[in-house]
């Protein structure tokens, strides 16, 4: 492929996403709550929702509101919000660190580090070692 194969592959994509772009932000900006969660079977495991906040960058979301899918805006829509989706004492939370910061780019979501569930800490080794 050329670079201009690339561009022009590009340019169609964008045109086939745009109306559902459209469509999230008029969604959203009338006050519906948007939750991420993908069903996608993309491997490796997790990166679908990965590719899921960055497409709510894209349609013009900030990342905060990106992350807020799939955190806050989840256990509302679960009816767990006074147990689960914010980090304060007495709640559930299994905690992912990161090496860089998804709010000055949403592709540092990627950059998983450490994740924490139950008090233990894992890292990325121990959890594609961790057999099933």
């Amino acid at each position: 492929l050329t670079v201009k194969d690339l561009r022009t592959a590009r340019s169609m994509l964008d045109a086939l996403i745009r109306p559902y772009e459209t469509n999230l932000r008029t969604i959203a900006g009338a006050g519906a709550r948007i939750v991420a969660g993908t069903g996608s079977p993309v491997v490796p495991y997790g990166l679908g929702l990965h590719v899921e906040l960055e497409s709510y960058v894209h349609a013009g979301f900030t990342p905060f509101q990106a992350l807020q899918t799939a955190t806050v805006n989840a256990a509302q829509a679960l009816g767990l919000a006074n147990e689960l989706g914010t980090i304060e004492p007495g709640r559930i939370a299994d905690l992912t660190f990161l090496g860089s910061d998804p709010l000055a780019d949403i592709h540092n979501s990627r950059d998983v580090r450490q994740t924490m569930k139950g008090g233990r800490v894992y890292t990325v080794r121990d959890l594609v070692n961790t057999k099933r």
